[in-house]
């Protein structure tokens, strides 16, 4: 099924299962494509955003469960709090996905990792669809959900154009310097292979 995504400045893209097959402006692409399925965002469509602390955030920090909000906060734990818990392959496991989909709904699309030892959260995040790429050593700044609260510049993907896989996010800003500003909490939609994974309610 096709299905235009598009943006308040009218910037749109065209999905076509996992992949963009292409993009312009909305009029265009309705045009050429009418029987498309049009999705239209508030803000502006990116290529989501890059968090370069995965490994922190992924295999260095425990996500609590919602029913574990009362004992442990909704915040990802890490050092002594982290060292304070038991923990077996099954709640790394869960772990990680809740990580993961935390991290969706700040509009990541990939997350930079040192290679992840801990097998459970190397499968969970394998099955979640988050992209994985490499890093050397430790990025300087705080690991945030938000990459735009790290304290280092936003990293973007490369731009989404014909052929690329379809994996972009929305928010619900004016420009990248207003969501460098406000953060990456004004994401309103992540796509990741093709399948919406996050939506703002």
């Amino acid at each position: 099924m096709l299905t235009i995504h598009a943006d308040s400045r009218d910037h749109a893209l065209l999905v076509e299962g996992d992949w963009i097959a292409d993009s312009g402006q909305l009029a265009d692409l309705v045009a050429a494509h009418p029987r498309a399925r049009v999705r239209q965002w508030p803000g502006i469509l990116t290529p989501g955003l890059i968090n370069i602390h995965g490994t922190e955030l992924l295999e260095e920090a425990y996500h609590p469960d919602p029913r574990e909000a009362a004992e442990l906060g909704t915040e990802p734990l890490m050092g002594d709090a982290l060292a304070a818990l038991h923990m077996d392959d099954a709640r790394w496991g869960a772990s990680a996905r809740r990580g993961v989909q935390r991290m969706l709904a700040y509009g990541t699309v990939r997350a930079a990792c040192e290679e992840l030892r801990n097998r459970a959260v190397r499968d969970a995040v394998r099955r979640t669809g988050l992209a994985v790429m490499g890093r050397i050593g430790r990025p300087d700044g705080v690991p945030s959900l938000d990459p735009c609260a790290s304290g280092r510049p936003v990293v973007f993907p490369p731009p989404r154009e014909r052929g690329c896989a379809a994996r972009f996010a929305v928010f619900d800003v004016r420009d990248e310097a207003e969501l460098a500003e406000r953060g990456a909490g004004t994401c309103v939609a992540t796509v990741v292979d093709g399948r919406l994974v996050y939506r703002r309610r």
